[in-house]
């Protein structure tokens, strides 16, 4: 027997659409875009541009490169290097998260002008990255039991998911809904709601894919606060999969100390 489900687009609800009796929950389809954005291959590097550009058009470009290495403990543990090239006043800052599933995750970032590492608190995990439009936990991902995910609709090419946080006091959106591509399992566009406000605050849009090493990869996105204005345009250049990069790296002698082999 099929299910009848409204079909959720931007808030807006249209209808009725049917639902297979086969298909994938909620869960299980952002399980796969999870792994699919955050966990392919052992290990991952990628150059990447951060275009910022505030709500009056004004520009500034980050220049990183971004390590990632999957631990292989079963529970989804990982952790992540990223280094700054450009501009001059935060050449050689560098973030560093420690993925654990079921906790809060760890995050540091090192301020070579003070020579100063600086812990990143559990709270301070949706707050702008380096003064971009995205927040340190869209870097490294959300843990996927933190939100009760919902199947709304689907057709022939995307799913349509509608996630809520189970801890709403700990984040500031009330709901997200994400599409997904059926063919990649990548995401879309995140619309990111506040209060049961049926207009999204925040949006993410993934503008370029390819493949990679045999694994779909984005390789240009955007960031948007529709609230305030401005968006951050990410393009992603040399990426390249099982590149070996050792676990000793993502450690704070390496923030102080860069892996200039792996950066290069």
């Amino acid at each position: 027997m099929k299910q009848l489900v409204p079909l959720v687009v931007a808030g807006l609800v249209f209808g009725l659409v049917s639902l297979p009796s086969h298909a994938l929950d909620g869960r299980a389809v952002m399980k796969k875009v999870l792994d699919i954005v955050y966990y392919q291959g052992q290990d991952q590097r990628a150059r990447a541009s951060m275009k910022i550009i505030d709500k009056q058009g004004r520009e500034r470009i980050r220049d990183l490169v971004l390590l990632r290495r999957n631990l292989g403990d079963g529970r989804g543990g990982q952790k992540y290097y990223v280094y700054f090239n450009k501009p001059s006043d935060i050449k050689k800052m560098v973030f560093m998260a420690w993925k654990h599933a079921g906790q809060d995750d760890d995050r540091w970032l090192y301020l070579p002008a003070l020579d100063l590492v600086k812990r990143i608190a559990a709270s301070d995990e949706r707050t702008s990255f380096v003064g971009s439009h995205y927040f340190y936990e869209d870097v490294s991902g959300r843990d996927l039991d933190e939100d009760d995910h919902q199947l709304i609709s689907e057709d022939a090419s995307h799913y349509i998911i509608l996630s809520k946080p189970k801890n709403p006091a700990a984040v500031e959106f009330s709901s997200y809904q994400v599409l997904v591509e059926k063919s990649t399992f990548l995401p879309m566009s995140i619309d990111y709601y506040k209060n049961d406000n049926p207009v999204a605050y925040r949006r993410y849009e993934t503008l370029v894919t390819e493949v990679i090493d045999g694994y779909a990869t984005v390789t240009k996105s955007k960031m948007e606060n529709i609230q305030s204005g401005g968006h951050t345009i990410v393009e992603y250049s040399e990426i390249k999969y099982a590149q070996g990069i050792p676990e000793k790296i993502f450690s704070e002698r390496y923030l102080r100390k860069a892996p200039r082999h792996y950066l290069k």
